[in-house]
């Protein structure tokens, strides 16, 4: 395995080939969207076992396009004032930290967006006067790509940018790759976090209970003295059961983070195949809900790409 997470990101396994050899599958072929699978990830997998729900999440759609599906469905780029910004809400500024994930999850909603232009790191200057000038904003998010596949030394930067618009009292990370590859979550990451006079929040993004390994709760101590929350996606095939979802809030929260919201899918193409009806999903909800404390279970939300997400109410 690699000794360090910069190995293990430019390690991955990125060609079809490449996963059916490493896999002993025959399942994998090129589509539309890249294929990346870090070793760690890939070794959690199940061998021979064409419905592993971890190998969904990586295997490439053969599906045909449909109908409501499109290649920008939260239609990002209309709420962006300027390079690296996403601003829907009035109160928190989304700014795209990274253009690079540590794995490519084939339902993720911005596989098509262009990162070159994105960037936020090329654009600081005009992105700090633009935080500066909007007084009501006093949350900020680092997404992405992942922004844990950023050096430490960048991510500290970014923190000092942010730290320094007075405002602004609430740093939220959302990452994958620290779930994926869990040695990312480094002394000098969590020294850098715990210095800063913002309240910092970190998002994971897990679906399935075994993506979270005893590494990763190692690893993760490292961050609880912040708020950690969990977000999911319900997809066909890895977490359409109560059961399982179950057992992730459960297995969250004795990594002492907290189920945070639960998605329906965001219909990007080429994610056909992961959708489930919204019938079927309040059905798997109320399961989950007679199931769970009311502080495992998490938010059931539709995202539109409108103004705020909105909540699905099962009942």
């Amino acid at each position: 395995m690699n000794s360090t997470w910069n190995q293990s990101v430019r390690n991955s396994i990125k060609t079809a080939d490449e996963a059916n050899r490493k896999l002993h599958a025959e399942c994998f072929s090129e589509g539309r969207f890249p294929i990346k699978i870090p070793l760690e990830f890939a070794d959690k997998i199940e061998v021979g076992n064409p419905l592993d729900p971890l190998l969904l999440q990586v295997l490439p759609s053969t599906s045909q396009a449909q109908e409501g599906f499109s290649d920008s469905p939260l239609e990002d780029e209309k709420y962006s004032p300027m390079r690296g910004v996403v601003h829907k809400y009035p109160s928190r500024v989304l700014l795209i930290a990274s253009q690079v994930c540590a794995i490519h999850c084939q339902y993720c909603f911005r596989q098509n967006f262009n990162y070159e232009e994105h960037d936020i790191l090329a654009n600081w200057r005009q992105i700090g006067q633009y935080l500066q000038a909007n007084t009501g904003v006093n949350e900020v998010i680092l997404s992405g790509g992942d922004p844990l596949t950023l050096s430490d030394g960048k991510i500290e930067k970014i923190v000092k940018s942010v730290e320094g618009v007075e405002h602004i009292k609430t740093l939220r990370i959302h990452s994958r790759t620290a779930v994926v590859i869990p040695n990312r979550i480094t002394e000098q990451l969590s020294e850098i976090l715990i210095k800063t006079r913002l309240k910092v929040v970190m998002v994971f993004h897990i679906n399935h209970p075994r993506e979270i390994s005893a590494d990763f709760i190692d690893q993760v101590k490292k961050l609880q003295f912040l708020t950690l929350l969990n977000q999911s996606v319900l997809l066909k095939g890895v977490n359409d059961n109560a059961n399982v979802l179950g057992a992730l809030s459960h297995k969250l929260f004795a990594s002492s983070i907290m189920p945070y919201y639960l998605h329906l899918l965001d219909r990007v193409s080429g994610a056909e195949h992961f959708l489930i009806s919204d019938t079927k999903a309040k059905e798997i909800y109320r399961e989950l809900q007679n199931n769970l404390s009311g502080y495992l279970l998490p938010k059931l939300v539709r995202d539109e790409g409108g103004e705020s997400k909105s909540l699905v109410h099962p009942l």
